[in-house]
């Protein structure tokens, strides 16, 4: 699917209860996790310590950080719909979000995304999308909830 691009309250309510696509494959490697690790202060080693996860790990290898695998949203999100003519966009928050299956180093994760709901609050949208973070090759996600934003749109 096609990158959506919105401009107005309108234009986006018309994708309520619609799918709104899937981003590109991201690769999760051990980099990317090492670098999630020493931004958090989480180095626990089922995250960071190859070698161990090797034999003690139930995985057989590191694992992202639940918290990786959701700080991706934002951008694979961003691959999915553009709002121009924006002000502001907000975080607002997540509902009934759930961590499926950990991610392992070295798999690929993309997002599914469903415009699930839309209000127009005095001119702010109150967007609330159904989201899946997949991940290549598995049928369980390795995340999925309802994320909720806030668009101001210009006028």
């Amino acid at each position: 699917m096609a990158l959506i691009t919105v401009h107005s309250y309108d234009e986006f309510a018309q994708y309520e209860g619609k799918e709104l696509g899937q981003s590109d494959w991201l690769e999760v490697n051990q980099d990317r996790i090492n670098l999630f690790a020493d931004a958090t202060l989480d180095h626990q080693w089922i995250h960071v310590d190859v070698e161990r996860a090797k034999t003690e790990s139930p995985y057989k290898s590191t694992i992202a950080h639940g918290y990786l695998t959701l700080s991706l949203l934002p951008y694979l999100y961003g691959q999915v719909i553009e709002a121009k003519n924006i002000k502001m966009l907000v975080n607002y928050g997540m509902d009934k979000m759930k961590f499926g299956q950990p991610v392992l180093a070295g798999q690929r994760v993309r997002l599914s995304v469903m415009l699930y709901s839309i209000a127009n609050l005095r001119g702010t949208a109150k967007v609330e999308v159904k989201f899946k973070l997949e991940i290549e090759g598995e049928r369980k996600p390795a995340l999925e909830g309802i994320a909720t934003f806030l668009y101001m749109f210009e006028n």
